[in-house]
């Protein structure tokens, strides 16, 4: 459970002990949480059904998040990270190309901001003005260069990131790095899968940065798929 669905349990049962059950705040808290939990719960069987151990350090799920998508789960994920990241200023939503761009945009459509893709490959309409970063693909064994048009990320802004997998942080970095470039500032992380057994998510929070996983993988052993 994340910090704030413990906070969030908390406070439930203080409404519990309080005998506020029947305050309309309090109920929507409950049905708030209940309704993360069972996205996670969904997105967890996903991974069981139709999730292919490569090997222990890879996990292929091309049928429903970074190929084919499912439009219905990924409209859920976008609920849920508006609610994980509920009270924060946000003025848009930042991903990556291409995996991230499903759950990026069902959760800018939840929070009603724009959203921007940094792009792997550079355009011939973006040949100047831009913000460039260079990320390494530990699934792909490669160092992209991504770039993010200037003119749409503005100095005090307050971005949150959202991206598919989580494992050693690279891209996770990378978009925060454009981010500070630009003078604007992370509002958040949002990951909709994170290896926990690889260092990202640790790395992230050690450097500050306020990290939302739908769903942690402790080991990826024999085949099979143990969630933390």
């Amino acid at each position: 459970m994340t910090w704030q669905g413990m906070a969030e349990s908390r406070r439930i049962v203080f409404c519990r002990v309080s005998g506020e059950a029947a305050d309309g705040d309090c109920n929507a808290l409950k049905e708030r949480t209940l309704e993360g939990e069972k996205t996670m719960q969904l997105l967890k069987e996903k991974v069981m059904k139709e999730g292919i151990v490569l090997s222990d350090q890879v996990l292929k799920v091309d049928s429903f998040l970074n190929h084919q998508m499912d439009p219905v789960l990924m409209k859920e994920v976008g609920k849920e990270f508006k609610r994980l990241f509920a009270g924060q200023k946000i003025d848009r939503v930042l991903t990556i190309e291409s995996s991230g761009i499903a759950p990026g945009i069902m959760t800018a459509l939840e929070l009603e901001v724009p959203l921007i893709f940094a792009r792997k490959q550079k355009s011939l309409t973006l040949r100047e003005d831009i913000y460039v970063e260079k990320v390494y693909s530990f699934t792909k064994q490669e160092t992209n260069e991504i770039t993010v048009s200037r003119k749409f990320m503005q100095p005090g802004e307050r971005v949150l990131i959202i991206d598919d997998f989580l494992a050693n942080g690279e891209a996770a970095f990378g978009l925060a790095r454009i981010v500070e470039q630009a003078g604007a500032e992370v509002a958040g992380i949002g990951i909709v899968i994170e290896k926990a057994f690889q260092p990202g998510g640790r790395l992230l929070k050690e450097a500050g940065y306020h990290v939302e996983s739908l769903v942690r993988i402790a080991a990826l052993d024999n085949g099979t798929v143990t969630f933390a």
